[in-house]
């Protein structure tokens, strides 16, 4: 996702002089491509996130279209003041682009987990959340938000995701596999965890299950209409991502169903109120947040095999 995201804004400011990339501290040679087409619309503004968004939120209000990149937590929690006051409020098109969504720096320890990002971002005003789930739905999403005016926070991977779609679907939410009927149970999932949930569909289907794939790239608006009518046509409906379950994903998607009247089986599948005081990889870290795919698996036929 990290190196779709590059190519792709690099793609784009070949077209558009008006972006620019700001970064704090971060990317090393990633970012040199950019820096040597655009030397004037690239800014390393050092360990200072928060000052970089007041800076984005600058350049934005003269015309320009900034997009900021950084860690999550720094991207989002550090300078949320910023996203609020200065972006959200006056409704600049900035871009904040946050890498390593969930436990993707695990090494780095718990100041680098990003878990909290979706719930705080989603309750900002104005501010759109976006969080593809592989490298289609990435370059999809950063055009998108070039094309659009609205504050935004986009959620990436840290890079090596697996490309799951093997083309993208119309519309805003994305089938894994538009041939799979679906009456038993719908996942949807948010980010990049998606390659996750597909190998756990595909475990579901061996047995007989009837199960589908959703990636949901747009978090907010959640266009929950779209998702009311599919809900409508199963008999459960699971929600998985990396990041907290308290006022995140799952909770965007319960609210949708219960303000339509949508009476199915549902379970949330993502972080517990809990921080991990243990130093890992993304997938060690996962497994003890019980979002491996084992684990995902053994979990969604309890839930279904209760819901019967």
């Amino acid at each position: 996702m990290r190196n779709t995201f590059i190519n792709t804004i690099t793609e784009l400011a070949e077209m558009d002089e008006r972006i620019v990339l700001l970064t704090a501290d971060l990317g090393y040679k990633i970012f040199d491509n950019f820096a040597k087409k655009f030397p004037n619309r690239f800014y390393n503004v050092g360990i200072a996130e928060a000052n970089m968004v007041g800076v984005a939120a600058g350049l934005a209000s003269f015309g320009m279209r900034p997009y900021v990149y950084s860690i999550v937590p720094f991207a989002t929690l550090r300078c949320c003041e910023q996203i609020r006051d200065d972006v959200a409020y006056n409704n600049l098109n900035v871009k904040i682009v946050g890498v390593g969504g969930g436990y993707a720096y695990g090494f780095n320890g718990p100041t680098h987990h990003g878990i909290e990002d979706i719930s705080v971002m989603r309750s900002i005003p104005n501010l759109n959340v976006l969080c593809p789930g592989d490298s289609l739905e990435t370059e999809n999403i950063i055009i998108s938000s070039w094309l659009g005016h609205a504050p935004t926070y986009i959620r990436l991977g840290r890079g090596g995701e697996p490309k799951v779609h093997k083309s993208l679907s119309k519309g805003i939410l994305k089938r894994v596999n538009e041939s799979e009927d679906f009456e038993d149970l719908i996942i949807f999932s948010c980010g990049g965890i998606l390659s996750i949930v597909d190998s756990v569909n595909a475990l579901l289907r061996k047995k007989d299950i009837k199960s589908t794939v959703v990636s949901v790239p747009y978090v907010k608006p959640l266009y929950g209409s779209l998702i009311a009518d599919m809900c409508r046509q199963t008999k459960n409906v699971v929600t998985v991502e990396e990041q907290t379950i308290v006022g995140g994903f799952g909770g965007a998607v319960a609210e949708c169903l219960m303000e339509d009247r949508i009476f199915v089986g549902f379970k949330r599948f993502g972080i517990r109120d809990m921080f991990i005081h243990t130093a890992g990889d993304q997938e060690y870290l996962r497994n003890l947040a019980g979002l491996s795919v084992e684990l995902l698996y053994k979990n969604i036929l309890e839930f279904l095999k209760n819901n019967e």
